[in-house]
């Protein structure tokens, strides 16, 4: 019978190894990938339909200080994000969408919340 420390030692220095090389070698992703929300700012009409259509209530609507004054924009709280996609479809503008940016890492959920400033 083999030892788990062989086995762990023959994995490691004769099998191929099942991960990418994170970042430096990025993974293909097909066409219909949804990712990290992207907002423009200056296209946003702050209609509330994307907050208001959100099934997980992922989005709110918080002021924004812009040269034409306060304005309420989109808020995302990326943990709480299922990529349906609905509010990419529900904007009336076209300012908020979904691009192909997987990196989400955070030692705490609190910073997955990104206020508008930091979607574009």
């Amino acid at each position: 019978m083999i030892s788990p420390l062989a086995k762990t030692l023959k994995a490691a220095l004769l099998e191929k190894r099942y991960t990418t090389e994170f970042p430096e070698h990025r993974e293909s992703l097909p066409d219909s990938y949804r990712g990290r929300l992207r907002l423009d700012m200056d296209t946003c009409i702050n209609c509330s339909a994307c907050a208001i259509i959100c099934p997980n209530n992922t989005i709110t609507m918080v002021k924004v200080l812009t040269d034409k004054g306060d304005k309420l924009m989109p808020q995302v709280g990326h943990e709480r994000c299922l990529f349906c996609a609905l509010c990419e479809e529900v904007c009336p503008p076209k300012c908020l969408t979904l691009t192909k940016s997987y990196d989400y890492e955070a030692y705490d959920k609190r910073d997955l919340v990104t206020r508008p400033e930091e979607l574009e």
